[in-house]
C-alpha cells in the first residue's frame, strides 16, 4: 500500500506548496491591519542594532585595498569548510527583537510554519534589510561564494526558529535551499544544542568528517547553503534563531540546488523560492519576510 500512496501525497504537497505564497499574502494583509507590535523600532533596521564590530567589517568592505586576508582577521574561522562567525546584532537589539516575536507568537495573528523542517518559530520577521555589504559586494564575493552568486544575491527567505524542550529540540542533517545561509543566535538562556557541520553537498565524502561550531547570542553564522549541517539537540533553557536564506537567481535559474537539475520555471507571487527574471537586483536584501 505504501508505494501506491507515495504518489499521492507527493501530489498532496505539490499542491500545499503552491498555496503557500497566496496563504502568505493572506497573512499579511490580516497582520498589516491587525496586528500592534511591541517594538515597533525593530521594523526598520538601524546602524545602532548592528555590533560595532559588524560595522568596522563594513567598512573596511568598502575601504580601498580590502582583501580576503584582512578581512578574515574579522571573523572567526572554522576548519577548511568556509563556515565563519561573526557579530551582527547588540544585545539590547535582541532582546527586543525577542520581545517582539513573542509578542506575536502569543497573539492572535495567523502564523505559518517557518519552513518544512522546524515546527516552531514564525516567519514574520520585525527589521527592515541588511546592510548591502553583507548581501551584496566583496564580503560575500571574495569570501564564501566564488561560483554560489555572492555578488548577485537578488531574493531571500527569512525566518525564526525557536528550539525548547516538549518542543523542537534538534533538527537533522539537510542543506539549505539557498545560496547563501546567515543563521544568527538571538538568545535565550539554553545549554547543548551546536550547530555541527559535514561536508558540501556537491563533494559527498565516504566517511563525512563533521566539526561542532557553538552559538553564541547576538552573533551569526554564515555558510554556504550546500552546506550539510543540522542542530544538536538543547538540554536545557530556550533558543530562538534568525536564518536569512540569501539567494541568486542567476545561480539557482541554471540549475536547482535541492535537485540538481534544470528548472522549469512557472509563474509564481513574490520572488518565487529565488527563481526570479530580470535584469534589476535592489542594494539590499529585505528581511520583511511572512513565511
Amino acid at each position: 500500500a505504501q508505494p501506491k500512496a507515495a504518489p499521492a501525497q507527493i501530489e498532496a504537497e505539490v499542491q500545499r506548496r503552491k498555496q503557500l505564497p497566496h496563504q502568505s499574502v493572506e497573512r499579511r494583509a490580516i497582520i498589516s491591519k491587525c496586528y500592534k507590535p511591541k517594538h515597533p523600532e525593530v521594523y526598520t533596521l538601524q546602524d545602532s542594532f548592528l555590533a560595532p564590530e559588524f560595522l568596522e567589517i563594513e567598512r573596511f568592505c568598502t575601504s580601498p585595498g580590502a582583501d580576503l586576508q584582512g578581512l578574515l582577521s574579522y571573523l572567526e574561522s572554522f576548519s577548511d569548510k568556509r563556515i565563519y562567525r561573526l557579530p551582527v546584532f547588540t544585545e539590547q537589539f535582541c532582546q527586543a527583537l525577542l520581545e517582539e516575536l513573542e509578542n506575536f507568537e502569543q497573539s492572535d495573528m495567523p502564523k505559518g510554519r517557518p519552513n518544512t523542517m522546524n515546527n516552531y518559530g514564525v516567519g514574520l520577521i520585525p527589521c527592515a534589510s541588511l546592510p548591502p555589504n553583507l548581501n551584496q559586494g566583496e564580503f560575500l564575493k571574495t569570501l564564501l561564494c566564488p561560483g554560489l552568486g555572492g555578488a548577485c544575491l537578488d531574493s531571500h527567505r527569512a525566518f525564526v526558529v525557536k528550539y525548547a524542550l516538549h518542543e523542537d529540540l534538534d533538527l537533522s542533517s539537510h542543506y539549505d535551499n539557498a545560496e547563501v545561509t546567515l543563521n544568527v543566535s538571538l538568545g535565550k538562556e539554553f545549554t547543548e544544542g551546536n550547530l555541527y557541520f559535514g561536508e558540501f553537498n556537491q563533494d559527498p565524502s565516504p566517511v563525512p568528517q563533521y566539526i561542532e561550531v557553538e552559538h553564541v547570542w547576538g552573533r551569526g553564522l554564515l555558510h554556504r547553503g550546500g552546506q550539510v549541517h543540522g542542530a544538536l539537540p538543547i538540554a536545557s533553557g530556550e533558543r530562538w534563531n534568525l536564518i536569512v536564506w540569501m539567494r541568486s537567481s542567476a545561480i539557482r535559474n541554471r540549475l536547482c540546488p535541492m535537485c540538481r537539475r534544470k528548472p522549469e520555471l512557472v509563474e509564481a507571487e513574490g520572488f518565487g523560492d529565488g527563481f526570479t527574471e530580470g535584469e534589476e537586483q535592489p542594494q539590499t536584501v529585505s528581511v520583511c519576510a511572512l513565511g
